[in-house]
């Protein structure tokens, strides 16, 4: 007698009826789809270099549109060279005199202020000595099991950090000490295209004064705010305004205005011990000179809604301060960060530093000086 075929011998006929038919309809979409899940497509991917969501290049030549007749050329010609392809700003100052040494890509420079990402820490830290607020020895917990002292946190760019001491000091007193080192004000003495940038009258909505002291929320910087502020922690506390003679007159009759005299010489061995830090393990490695030239600087990287930033303000030498310089960069690549603007810096210095620039500049700074402004 013959035995009827199992439940699991007729579907496993009508599959390969199924099979053989298969070839002759269409697969259906969502077979379809799982089929192919994980296949690149076959057309290329079209990369546009020149845009973005947030509009501004990574690459552009920046410093095609300059005045340059002025300039200091064997400073330009670095910084330049130092920008390479990439769109940015270089600004080069004499701390003792206040005098612009090279401005590249001026229309940047000039324009009306960024973020200044990192570079408030600065800022908050001579705030915070000045107040009381802590010493070279307070350490402030960032992290569960984990403290930072100040030149640590400077060393490192550490937010927590600084927003712990922005918090401690309060709104008004850190407006006090961004006011009096020159932001939200001309840095410059007639400099017809700068711009005052922008300081906020109240705590930003966005974090207020914690994520104003970490990285500058609410406020809008120059480059050229920012190179007259290093500038005096440069020379002992002398912020002056910043001049750019670009007539053969103005070259002739030059001489150092100071606007304000700052009373924080005392402060600034534990600022520039931090700023030091960060040049030599922390954030601004990439500004290294040479094992017997160094630079004191401070890395700033963040975003506003055109463009990423990375921000990198420094001085060199040590012990006879010759330039200072700020260099920004914009675009939208990821590569876009402090570090990176450190490392334009670096290619500044080492190339001066090759010329024998720092050598050949006098150490001692203008004994006469127009005073223009109030002493603090």
């Amino acid at each position: 007698m013959r035995q009827r075929p199992s439940h699991y011998r007729v579907f496993a006929i009508i599959l390969c009826v199924c099979a053989l038919l298969a070839g002759n309809f269409p697969v259906p979409a969502l077979a379809a789809s799982r089929a192919t899940r994980g296949v690149k497509p076959a057309h290329a991917v079209i990369r546009h270099s020149g845009s973005s969501r947030y509009g501004v290049p990574t690459f552009a030549d920046s410093s095609k549109d300059d005045v340059t007749e002025f300039d200091d050329p064997v400073v330009r010609n670095a910084a330049v060279e130092a920008l390479g392809r990439y769109n940015g700003s270089v600004v080069a100052i004499d701390p003792t005199t206040g005098r612009l040494l090279s401005v590249v890509n001026q229309k940047l420079a000039f324009s009306a202020g960024f973020i200044p990402c990192s570079t408030i820490k600065p800022v908050i830290a001579v705030a915070a000595l000045q107040e009381g607020v802590v010493t070279s020895d307070t350490m402030i917990r960032v992290a569960p099991r984990k403290y930072l002292n100040l030149t640590e946190a400077l060393a490192h760019s550490n937010n927590p950090f600084f927003e712990e001491l922005g918090r401690r000091m309060g709104f008004d007193t850190v407006s006090h000490y961004g006011r009096l080192l020159g932001l939200g004000e001309l840095a410059g003495y007639q400099i017809a295209e700068e711009h005052p940038g922008g300081f906020p009258s109240e705590p930003p909505k966005n974090g207020g004064v914690a994520r104003m002291s970490s990285f500058g929320e609410g406020i809008q910087m120059t480059p050229l705010q920012l190179g007259a502020l290093v500038s005096s922690f440069a020379n002992g506390g002398t912020l002056y305004y910043l001049q750019y003679p670009r007539t053969a007159e103005e070259r002739q009759n030059f001489a150092p205005r100071i606007k304000r005299s700052l009373n924080i010489e005392a402060l600034l061995p534990e600022v520039r011990d931090g700023m030091l830090a960060a040049v030599l393990y922390g954030t601004g490695r990439r500004s290294y000179i040479s094992d017997d030239e160094q630079a004191l600087g401070k890395t700033g990287t963040c975003s506003d809604s055109t463009s990423r930033l990375g921000w990198f303000v420094s001085y060199a030498n040590q012990a006879h301060p010759k330039i200072v310089l700020v260099v920004l960069m914009r675009g939208h690549s990821s590569l876009i960060k402090g570090p990176m603007a450190a490392g334009v810096a670096g290619r500044i210095y080492r190339k001066l530093n090759d010329v024998n620039y720092f050598a050949g500049r006098n150490d001692v700074a203008p004994i006469s000086a127009m005073a223009s402004g109030s002493r603090q």
